[in-house]
């Protein structure tokens, strides 16, 4: 009859709890980096902040700011409560942060070059 060991009961429970551990950070890293991924360019809405648009748009916070008037302070403010606040309807917050995000990202790459025209190859001679 073989005697267990106690620090062995121990050490599987451990490792059981290190690998629920490590397993719950990979699958809550794994959907926050599917989440970001399909939230680019989101369209803006009231209950948006300007560091979720500046995140999903790639354009600093403080652009942002700047484009409302606001000081580049931490911003935990909906964009809708924001509106409210300074007597602006929504889309004229919305307007401004557009004009704002167009002018803060680089411009588009300029078009390639026009395609050549169709020259059949030369025939070889018999």
């Amino acid at each position: 009859m073989t005697r267990t060991r106690p620090w062995r009961k121990a050490l599987i429970a451990l490792f059981v709890a290190v690998v629920a551990f490590t397993g719950y950070h990979a699958v809550r890293t794994v959907s926050d980096a599917i989440y970001w991924n399909a939230h680019r360019d989101e369209p803006i809405e009231r209950w948006m902040t300007i560091g979720y648009v500046a995140h999903s748009y790639h354009v600093p916070p403080h652009i942002l700011h700047q484009a409302l008037n606001l000081q580049p302070a931490p911003d935990h403010r909906t964009l809708g409560r924001i509106a409210r606040q300074s007597g602006r309807t929504m889309t004229q917050v919305e307007d401004k942060l557009t004009y704002a995000i167009v002018h803060a990202r680089p411009p588009y790459p300029p078009p390639g070059p026009p395609p050549r025209p169709f020259q059949p190859a030369p025939s070889p001679k018999p």
